[in-house]
């Protein structure tokens, strides 16, 4: 059993075609890079998976359960999501931001657990917990929003772009600390992000959008080795990898 699946995945938006027939299996505890260009179908196929978008053909799974069928609330609660800017409340502390999730599922350690999540990405809640999102960093409201993702433990995580607004020595900083926390966790993960380089360093297999279809699916090792068709081999030249 898949983690995650997508089969024959249609979606369109008026006359454009976001995704067109893509089929995509993510096995439990793998990192899978969505990459490609602005448009090419990540962001809209990481919507699938957790409802935010439904397809108008095709079929997603997630943890066996078929997406079309689930309660949308209660699937977004058990899978963690990051946005590419966070989506912080501003009005709430990084405590309560970070726990969120786990005190809409009722869970009585839900500040527990935002305090275990804020120590894996490194912000200690004694320092940070009681600071609002205007007075960080770019960086280290997205290591809250990580927190946020994590705090109740999910099977699933899916970010969208989740370093792409930083600066490069943050972001570098930040993909080596996710590289780690996720080895810690354990979480099957969807990245969606236009760097290949990113998507080489943290991913066990990369997807290759382009216009809303799938060019080729593979480690990263192979990828390189064997492009699968000339807009693979492009990608790999203009990102020199």
């Amino acid at each position: 059993m898949s983690a995650l699946l997508a089969e024959g995945v249609t979606r369109r938006f008026g006359d454009v075609v976001a995704l067109q027939d893509v089929t995509l299996a993510v096995e439990a505890g793998e990192c899978v890079a969505l990459v490609g260009e602005s448009g090419s179908g990540k962001t809209t196929l990481l919507g699938c998976f957790n409802r935010l978008i439904e397809p108008q053909w095709g079929r997603v799974t997630v943890l066996d359960e078929d997406v079309a069928t689930a309660d949308p609330v209660s699937l977004r609660r058990r899978v963690g999501y990051v946005q590419q800017d966070g989506g912080l409340l501003p009005h709430w502390t990084v405590e309560r931001n970070a726990a969120l999730v786990p005190w809409l599922l009722g869970l009585a350690d839900a500040a527990a657990r935002a305090t275990a999540a804020l120590d894996l990405v490194g912000l200690t809640a004694t320092t940070f917990g009681a600071r609002y999102p205007s007075a960080l960093s770019g960086g280290q409201r997205q290591r809250v929003a990580i927190a946020r993702a994590i705090a109740a433990h999910p099977a699933i995580l899916l970010m969208d772009e989740p370093f792409g607004a930083l600066d490069a020595i943050t972001r570098f900083e930040l993909q080596q600390a996710f590289a780690a926390l996720r080895r810690r966790i354990g979480a099957t993960v969807v990245l969606v992000t236009h760097d290949l380089r990113e998507a080489f360093l943290l991913a066990d297999r990369v997807a290759v959008f382009r216009a809303g279809r799938i060019e080729q699916t593979a480690t990263p090792d192979h990828l390189q080795r064997q492009p699968a068709t000339p807009y693979v081999q492009r990608l790999l030249e203009t990102a020199r990898v």
